[in-house]
């Protein structure tokens, strides 16, 4: 066997293990919340952060209005420093629901990032009765019942803290490339089961978009406050949940929420741009798990048409198989997710490529101290 064939069949052999693992855990450990009629007993507050969001929090504020199944359900609104009228926007869709407080957020003190401190400035003025805090972006849409499905999957999990992925909208071409990267990321290389089991913070995952708290074990975790400089405050704070002797959660959401994350281009390089040099840390293990993307999903379609023309059918076969398998990775996380699998999965090297791209890109921003989000400085 040729050195090329050789590598051909270990890359092959590994993302068999990949792709079986994101079956395995679709098909076996992935919650899914029941989207149907359910109520919840307990009382509720779904917390909404906001800055600068007068032309998107209008579809928000009214799914959280026409929530059912949660009768103590209360909603906190802070607006953080917003300078488009954001707050104007929130009182005309409100109007005078007894439901909603408005709150004026302060600037963060010295140390916290904005997004933290706005939601530890919410969760202190939730509702003292509150045993249930649901932490919401302005981005996410919510099923009518979505808050009372998602508490009563949290209280089913025995977690302190559940994180339901929602349904992520796509609309242009850089949004199918990259966004669905989300889901596949963590149900093909994160063991759902161990993660809700181990008590090792480093096996955490969340997404800040839509959040569900126990809000004693969230204030024993130490809250936003523990995780006050973090860029990635949602996973973090998975973290701290977790170093405080509780337990997370993942599920997908899709049939819950859906959330259109960014609208443009623009919007969507910057904002995985200042946060994917904290998902790798260290720049030497970015670079080594970058590398190993790249070869394991971006290479394998280029060494087929290369060993095409080389005359060699056995590793062109073989780095075909390899990429077929990567899309199907892609396939069973889209449809496990709602999320779009044609014929966006057959773009899955080059999805890969622009993620190693952006990572790239942050990293050298953060250097140079050029990373912000919103008009505030980030890492």
């Amino acid at each position: 066997m040729s050195a090329a064939s050789a590598l051909s069949l270990a890359g092959l052999g590994v993302l068999v293990v990949l792709t079986g693992h994101t079956l395995v855990n679709v098909g076996r450990w992935l919650r899914r919340p029941t989207p149907g009629p359910v109520e919840v007993t307990e009382a509720v507050t779904v917390l909404l952060p906001l800055r600068d969001e007068a032309a998107r929090v209008t579809p928000c504020l009214r799914s959280l209005l026409a929530q059912r199944g949660v009768p103590g359900l209360r909603v906190v609104v802070l607006d953080d420093g917003s300078t488009d009228g954001t707050a104007d926007v929130v009182r005309a869709v409100v109007g005078d629901d007894p439901r909603v407080i408005l709150v004026t957020g302060n600037a963060p003190p010295p140390g916290w990032l904005g997004k933290p401190h706005a939601c530890w400035q919410l969760a202190d003025r939730a509702d003292p009765s509150t045993t249930a805090l649901v932490f919401v972006d302005a981005d996410v849409v919510l099923d009518r019942y979505a808050v009372a499905a998602a508490v009563t999957e949290l209280r089913a999990a025995g977690a302190t803290l559940l994180s339901p992925y929602p349904e992520i909208v796509v609309r242009t071409a850089a949004d199918r490339l990259v966004q669905p990267l989300l889901q596949w990321l963590w149900l093909t290389f994160l063991p759902l089961r161990a993660m809700e089991r181990s008590p090792r913070p480093s096996l955490a995952a969340a997404g800040g978009q839509f959040l569900v708290v126990d809000r004693a074990g969230y204030l024993r975790a130490g809250g936003h406050a523990a995780v006050a400089d973090r860029v990635l405050e949602d996973i973090e704070l998975a973290r701290a949940v977790k170093r405080s002797g509780g337990r997370i959660a993942l599920a997908d959401g899709s049939r819950l929420a859906t959330c259109r994350m960014y609208d443009d281009w623009p919007q969507l390089r910057d904002g995985y741009t200042k946060s994917l040099w904290a998902s790798f840390g260290h720049p030497l293990a970015a670079a080594v798990v970058t590398i190993l993307l790249l070869l394991l999903y971006t290479a394998p379609p280029l060494v087929a048409v290369g060993a095409v023309l080389a005359g060699a059918p056995v590793v062109a076969g073989l780095a075909l198989s390899a990429y077929l398998l990567g899309v199907a990775g892609r396939v069973v996380s889209a449809r496990a997710t709602g999320g779009r699998a044609w014929p966006d999965a057959l773009g899955h090297p080059v999805s890969v490529a622009v993620l190693g791209w952006l990572t790239v890109r942050s990293y050298h921003l953060r250097k140079r101290r050029r990373l912000s989000w919103r008009g505030r400085p980030v890492g």
